[in-house]
């Protein structure tokens, strides 16, 4: 007997990715750990923009997308509103909604992104802003 319900799902196994092996190589966080390396609906994405002005372009997900701003502030616009998130501050940006964010500055912006998906799919817009 495998311990498992008829209709039920079995429990996942735990994922444990090691620094050297995602996301954080050397001193610096970048790059993303895989949903697939995840064994789950989701990637998470370890953003760095040193730029005052950098950040990505308006596009949208099929999925809803959580920033982590863990250094720094951004300017976030999120469908039709515009607001400023600090170290600290969580954002949602729901599925389907165009989004963009910029570097504010000073210094650098740090974010955890967190797609709600095993796979990147992102659909690039033109800026209505120009």
């Amino acid at each position: 007997m495998s311990g498992a319900r008829p209709g039920k799902k079995a429990p996942k196994a735990p994922v444990h990715i090691k620094s050297a092996d995602g996301a954080h190589r050397g001193k610096e966080w970048g790059g993303s750990v895989s949903g697939e390396a995840l064994n789950s609906d989701c990637l998470i994405l370890y953003v760095s923009l040193e730029e005052v002005g950098a950040g990505p372009d308006w596009h949208l997900h099929p999925y809803d997308e959580i920033f982590i701003i863990t250094e720094g502030r951004a300017q976030f616009t999120v469908g039709e509103k515009r607001f400023v998130a600090e170290a600290g501050d969580t954002v949602m940006g729901p599925a389907t909604v165009p989004h963009k964010y910029k570097n504010l500055g000073p210094g650098r912006l740090r974010s955890i992104d967190i797609h709600l998906s095993r796979e990147w799919i992102q659909t690039d817009l033109e800026d209505p802003e120009g």
